[in-house]
């Protein structure tokens, strides 16, 4: 991109939903972005626009300079401080605040997953909702916490020996998923399975503790 995005465009990319991505703007905003390769309008009533991975990349990045104010972005982290910039996250367990429970957070846990299937069904290129897309493969953990968080599985709180965790690994697309018995890995193995990954069980040679490797299936 030979540019960065007007004060006005970087607006209208800041207030994407979080998940999706769907842009909010007038027609000559969003065909601006489109043009630029930040956006794209999906050829399905009612024509939607949505950011493009571009589009993402800009969003989770810092404004560049001058370009006014705006909200504040999306850390491009994948760690439980991501619950605590105000926009929606999944919890990945051993949150320090992780907010509360109940009828709300189910509804927007819902809603977000219910997203995630259909950007699944819009940026695969079958159109395929059983399996990861673009946007799960560049934010491994939080996708792989919101199947979990969707399913009904507990995140672990920042002391608790019950819920699951997920943490990044050093291996490329891949997530390491805990839990405290073998009958609760078990269950997270199945509901990721569900929602389109792979998992593999391992034990850690020191401790002994066993977890899964979970990585997003390609077909």
């Amino acid at each position: 991109m030979s540019r960065p995005p007007t004060a006005a465009q970087r607006r209208v990319i800041d207030d994407a939903e979080p998940v999706t991505g769907r842009l909010r703007g007038t027609p000559a905003q969003l065909a601006a972005l489109v043009k630029r390769g930040l956006a794209f309008r999906h050829p399905r009533p009612p024509h939607d626009h949505f950011l493009t991975p571009a589009g993402h990349r800009i969003r989770e990045a810092p404004p560049e300079p001058g370009s006014g104010p705006g909200p504040v972005p999306v850390p491009a982290t994948e760690t439980p401080a991501d619950a605590d910039t105000g926009v929606f996250a999944a919890r990945v367990g051993g949150e320090a605040e992780a907010g509360a429970d109940g009828p709300a957070r189910a509804r927007e846990v819902h809603s977000a997953w219910q997203g995630l299937l259909e950007l699944r069904r819009m940026t695969n290129p079958d159109g395929a909702a059983d399996r990861p897309c673009g946007w799960e493969r560049t934010h491994l953990v939080r996708a792989a916490a919101l199947a979990l968080e969707a399913a009904g599985h507990r995140p672990a709180g920042p002391d608790a020996t019950e819920g699951y965790r997920v943490r990044a690994t050093p291996q490329p697309e891949a997530v390491a998923v805990s839990a405290p018995d073998d009958g609760t890995l078990a269950a997270c193995a199945a509901t990721l399975e569900k929602a389109g990954w792979q998992t593999g069980a391992h034990t850690e040679p020191r401790t002994r503790a066993r977890y899964l490797l979970a990585s997003p299936r390609r077909r």
